[in-house]
This record gives C-alpha cells, sequence and structure tokens, in this order.
C-alpha cells in the first residue's frame, strides 16, 4: 500500500460505519506503539481535532515512563492537549485479584470515562483506540474458543458503548498495512518486548496459533475477517428472531416473567431461546441444561442466579428478583402429592384416620371432607388472621407469631395453606380450629412441612 492508499480508506470507513463527524471533538488513547501513532497521524491528515490521553501502568519500570514522554512528545508535534495518568496496577490487581490485563483494562477505560465525562466540562464526544484487523481476528478465535456465543463472533465492533463512546476507525486495516504506513511516512514509535512473548493469552493467538493455522490455510487472516463481515449480518438476523420470540413468550407481570412451559417444550432450538431470555437475569450458558430439566420437574424447584430465581410453577416458569419469592403463590391441586417451594417440600396425602394424633408442629391433620381444593400455599401477610387450634375466636397471625416468640427470620419465611380466603393451616405452626379432624373422622388430609 501506498502513502495515499491508507489514508482515503480510512476516512472512507469512517464515512461508510458513520462512526462520526468532521465538527466532532475526539480523544485518542495513545501508547506510542505503531497502532496509535499511525491514528494519530491519520486523524491529523484528516484534518479531525484531536487530543491525546496515555495511560502510564508503571509495569516496565524505566520504559514505562519513556513511553509516556515519548507519547507526550507526539502531542507536542500535533500541537493538541495532552492527557496523562500514572496508575499502580500491580496493587490495583492484587487488591481486585484481577489478571494484570484485566486491571489494566478497568483503570483505563474509568479514567477515559472520567475525561469523557460532560461533567468535566471537556468537549470531547468520542474516545478512538487503535485497534485493527489482527486485534479483530484474535477477539474472534478467542471468544469462538472461549464460547460467548454468536455476539462474540463479531469480534470488535467499531463503535461501541456510550460512557465513553468507543470508535475503532483501523478495524479494516491490517497490521502489515499499518507498519508500511508507518515507514513510509516516517513515524517513529515505541516497541512493547512483552508483545512478542506468550505471558498474555491473545500474544498465543497472534504469535502461535494463527501463523500455525497460516501454514495450512495461507489466507486465513483474510477468510476470517471475511467471516466477521457475515457474523455480523447473522447476528442482525439473529436478534431480530430472538425479539420476536421474546415478544411472543414474554408478558411481565407484578415483576415476575412467567414462562409457558408447552410453549418452551415445542419453540426449535429451545436451549439459546432460553439462554437469550435468561441472560438478562444474570444466569450463566452453563446453567442453561438445568433451566431445561426444569420443564419437567415437580413444580417448587427452582434454580438461582446472583440475582433472580427461575421457579417451576405447575405449567410456568417463573423468573423472579431473589427477595421477591413471597409475592409467588402455589396451587395445590387434589391429585398433587409433593410441592417444593423456597427452601421446604410439602407432602400431602389422604389417609384413613390413624389411632394416635401426631402432635408434630410440622405435620397437619384436617378433616378430609372440610377440604375443598385447590388449595392457595403462599407467604403469610399482614392483616391475616385465622382460628388457632384449641380457640373459637379468631386472632391476627402477626399476633400469634409475636406470642409463640418467632424470630424474624423465621417469621419472614412463614408460608400459609388457605381455602376460599380462609387459612387452614399455619405451616409448620399451628391449624386452624374450623378443618380440625373430631370424633366422627373417617378420612383425613395429612400436610407435612420438611426441608427440601
Amino acid at each position: 500500500m501506498g502513502i495515499m492508499s491508507l489514508l482515503p480508506r480510512f476516512q472512507q470507513y469512517i464515512k461508510k460505519q458513520n462512526l462520526f463527524q468532521q465538527q466532532h471533538q475526539l480523544l485518542v488513547a495513545v501508547s506510542g506503539g505503531v497502532d496509535s501513532v499511525v491514528l494519530c497521524e491519520l486523524c491529523s491528515q484528516s484534518g479531525f481535532t484531536f487530543a491525546i490521553a496515555h495511560c502510564n501502568f508503571q509495569l516496565r519500570e524505566k520504559e514505562s515512563d519513556a513511553d509516556e514522554a515519548f507519547v507526550k512528545s507526539i502531542a507536542e508535534k500535533y500541537a493538541v492537549a495532552f492527557f496523562v495518568k500514572r496508575f499502580d496496577t500491580a496493587s490495583f490487581a492484587k487488591e481486585k485479584k484481577f489478571g494484570i490485563q484485566v486491571a489494566a483494562r478497568e483503570l483505563r477505560y474509568e479514567w477515559f470515562a472520567e475525561i469523557l465525562n460532560p461533567s468535566t466540562k471537556q468537549p470531547f464526544q468520542y474516545l478512538l483506540t487503535a485497534h485493527h484487523a489482527n486485534d479483530n481476528l484474535e477477539t474472534l478465535l478467542m471468544n469462538f474458543f472461549k464460547g460467548t456465543g454468536i455476539g462474540g463472533l463479531q469480534g470488535i465492533l467499531p463503535k461501541s458503548g456510550t460512557s465513553p463512546a468507543m470508535i475503532r476507525p483501523l478495524l479494516f486495516a491490517k497490521k502489515e498495512a499499518i507498519l508500511k504506513y508507518a515507514t513510509e511516512n516516517h513515524l517513529s514509535y515505541r516497541e512493547d518486548a512483552s508483545n512478542s512473548g506468550n505471558k498474555y493469552t491473545r500474544n498465543y493467538f497472534r504469535n502461535e496459533l494463527i501463523p500455525s493455522i497460516r501454514e495450512v490455510y495461507p489466507q486465513v487472516e483474510d477468510n476470517l475477517l471475511e467471516n466477521i463481515n457475515r457474523f455480523t449480518e447473522v447476528n442482525i438476523l439473529y436478534r431480530q428472531a430472538i425479539s420476536l420470540l421474546k415478544k411472543k413468550m414474554i408478558v411481565e407481570k407484578n415483576g415476575e416473567i412467567p414462562l409457558p412451559v408447552l410453549k418452551l417444550l415445542k419453540t426449535a432450538a429451545l436451549q439459546t431461546l432460553l439462554f437469550e431470555i435468561t441472560r438478562e437475569y444474570n444466569f450463566t450458558p452453563g446453567q442453561t441444561t438445568d433451566i431445561i430439566k426444569l420443564l419437567t420437574a415437580d413444580s417448587g424447584k427452582h434454580i438461582d442466579s446472583a440475582t433472580h430465581r427461575i421457579l417451576r410453577n405447575r405449567a410456568w416458569l417463573i423468573i423472579t428478583k431473589l427477595g421477591q419469592i413471597e409475592n409467588l403463590h402455589f396451587l395445590i391441586e387434589e391429585t398433587d402429592q409433593t410441592l417444593n417451594f423456597s427452601n421446604y417440600r410439602l407432602t400431602i396425602e389422604k389417609l384413613v384416620k390413624p389411632a394416635r394424633i401426631d402432635a408434630d408442629p410440622a405435620i397437619a391433620l384436617l378433616e378430609a371432607n372440610t377440604i375443598k381444593f385447590p388449595l392457595l400455599l403462599r407467604k403469610w401477610k399482614q392483616g391475616d388472621y385465622f382460628y388457632p387450634l384449641g380457640m373459637k375466636k379468631k386472632k391476627k397471625l402477626s399476633r400469634f407469631l409475636i406470642d409463640k416468640k418467632i424470630s424474624v427470620s423465621e417469621k419472614e419465611n412463614t408460608w400459609v395453606v388457605e381455602m376460599d380466603k380462609k387459612i387452614i393451616w399455619v405451616a409448620g405452626h399451628r391449624i386452624d380450629d374450623r378443618f380440625k379432624i373430631g370424633a366422627n373422622t373417617q378420612t383425613i388430609m395429612r400436610f407435612k412441612l420438611s426441608p427440601a
């Protein structure tokens, strides 16, 4: 490529991707390496208004300080504003238990966001980084082997984020074209010795894996870059299809997301759809198989993410925030024998009246003839009342729990069984006197509460 070939391609790429306009003020992240040095030159040749930001991670002792001085000289060359910040990266990584690369990324983009924050009164609209085509295909391969889904197969996007909005205007250019442009334009740059080693994952892909593949498939880089274009368009269609399926499947109700089990079971590509639905609630790809198992599990079975729970409730999978399980209720049909809920299991059976009455509060023995299904299992709430066994007057459930000296945590996890808006059993505590067994009772309904 000649001197003028990279420059017009750079300008055309910015227009084609609608990355920014001539009047925008840009902040360019500059390490001092050839990529960011060429990016500065292209911005200058194109007449864009820009400033330079440099991160000194203090990981290479004198070399890091030399990089900082070099980048400052570039800012002076173009007569543009220069921003620099020094980070104690190693200490930050140790404190947060991050790898060095992750720590550097966190520090870098947090600082860039501060500079671009409108409250700082800085005029910049966009952050420009010097990611190029080779970075993109390395990212594609890393994502493929890591397993990030179809979205990750797009590689690096030319424009992403909002705080700050990041622009990568060199994604069209291969490394060899950037190096040639630097040579032909007599641009000086700094070499980072760590790039030649395989200490970091990306370097292994760059220095070992891709060169090995190139020996078998000489056009591997061109093919991978073309695949990125295909996957980007595939992802557009994929997102549209997922969006339509979600609209048909999801109707949020009272902060809960009920998913119909029968519809899900009839859905093509079930694993993919469930992954896309549940990932928004912090469920991991590895949990998708277990979520599918819920479709054929007993009512009350559940799986938790860091923030949400997916619960099988009869014909539904219900997604709810952790801590909001008290808003859920379960129907108990006459044919039900067990029901798993919260951290408990409820066992239901119809029996001939036993000769000996069990006094265990975890067991409720009720007159079968007085019980009409379906029943409702729910958390207790303020305003509830019942007729405790042995009493002819109603009593507020809140007062009952206080009198029993129930702890706050136990009180918060108290459930009731309800029939026709009447509480027949405060689970694990007391039955309602109106439904007790009598001398003439022949059959009973036996409820047993036990840990799940």
